[in-house]
């Protein structure tokens, strides 16, 4: 009677191993779980950095643009107000000063 009640607890499973297996497995899903989404939140970051360099590079680009453009456009007003008598500089006649000043005299 021994060998049957030695044979019975062998075949029968173990509650706690149960337990045990089901918590091995609801922890390997959720670390299975956050893997993904911490992979999902790299590659939403890869994209938003690949979007966001190449935003750099076209306000990169822009930016030389308008630096020649405003180049041109200093060369272009610095060539206009030396061509402008307006913007020339008269410099006071001495003659005009003496023969003003001797008539006060």
């Amino acid at each position: 009677m021994s060998a049957d009640f030695i044979n019975c607890n062998s075949n029968s499973v173990d509650p706690s191993k149960d337990v045990s297996e089901k918590t091995d497995n609801e922890v390997l899903e959720a670390d299975l779980e956050e893997k993904q989404r911490l992979i999902n939140q790299i590659l939403e970051l890869q994209h938003t950095l690949e979007d966001l360099s190449t935003r750099v590079d076209a306000v990169k680009e822009e930016n030389l643009k308008l630096r020649s453009e405003n180049q041109i456009l200093g060369q272009y007003i610095e060539n206009m107000m030396a061509n402008s008598s307006v913007f020339q500089s008269t410099s006071p006649r001495v003659d005009g000063n003496r023969s003003h000043a001797s008539r006060r005299s």
